[in-house]
């Protein structure tokens, strides 16, 4: 494989812009950008059709057997060497990745027709979040809502735990829950102990809307009041609650098992 180039200095203008970009959500959406980090996300973002600014190629994975099939996928000028202890310096792993692989931020898409969605309400850990978006996406969700205080869905944590499951999804940003609530045609569940009935006593086909909320403070009161049906999930153990994207999980996955048993 023929790189462009070999960078070996962090001074790099390139390469102060990659760091800004995985360190800051204001610099992301700046410039339209996001970066992924190894060699499945790059993938993913292949797969996907996703337009591919630059390829940050760790000089010690050059050779690697999964990277060259990647790259030749891709245009020459886009590859670029990196000497390992200069990525080591722009990312914030103990390890550098790979390959770091700088993308345009996906478009919004329209909402799909005839399908199940997911409501984050100020959801703020990267690891949920990305951990919701994978979940979603297995259990055939097309649409992901994301209140204005949920953590940035582009953030380099989110990605590496969502799995290139943003690419799968059409995720709606800054969105207005109680707005999108009101107008949604199907039934609105919301998670939460108080005034709750069993989630296994509930048909989950059709359109349905799962709100989800922040980890600690839950959904907000206009939230909780668009909704039309609070449910819980049964603990008969000794735990208060469930972690957030765990919830996700149970409550999207007996929809899943649901249309399974009925099909």
């Amino acid at each position: 494989m023929t790189f462009q180039k070999t960078l070996t200095s962090a001074a790099n203008d390139e390469l102060k812009h990659l760091g800004r970009l995985l360190g800051n959500a204001r610099e992301r959406r700046k410039h339209g950008q996001l970066v992924l980090e190894g060699l499945h996300l790059l993938q993913s973002a292949i797969d996907a059709g996703l337009t591919i600014d630059a390829v940050y190629v760790n000089e010690s994975a050059q050779h690697h057997g999964e990277l060259l099939p990647l790259l030749a996928r891709l245009a020459r000028r886009l590859a670029v060497l990196v000497a390992t202890p200069v990525l080591a310096k722009v990312t914030a792993l103990a390890t550098p990745a790979e390959v770091l692989t700088v993308c345009r931020r996906p478009a919004p898409q329209p909402t799909a027709a005839g399908a199940p969605c997911v409501m984050l309400d100020d959801v703020q850990d990267p690891g949920n979040l990305g951990t919701i978006l994978r979940c979603a996406a297995a259990a055939n969700v097309r649409d992901v809502y994301l209140s204005k205080g949920c953590v940035d869905v582009y953030s380099p944590k989110v990605l590496r735990a969502g799995m290139g499951a943003h690419f799968a999804l059409h995720i709606h940003e800054a969105a207005d829950l109680p707005a999108v609530l009101a107008t949604w045609p199907g039934r609105k569940l919301v998670t939460h102990l108080e005034g709750s009935v069993s989630l296994y006593g509930q048909n989950l086909a059709g359109d349905v809307a799962f709100v989800f909320g922040n980890e600690g403070a839950g959904v907000s009161a206009d939230v909780l009041a668009a909704a039309d049906l609070r449910v819980r999930i049964p603990m008969p153990g000794h735990a208060e609650s469930l972690n957030v994207a765990m919830a996700a999980t149970v409550c999207l996955f007996e929809r899943v098992r649901q249309l399974e048993a009925g099909s």
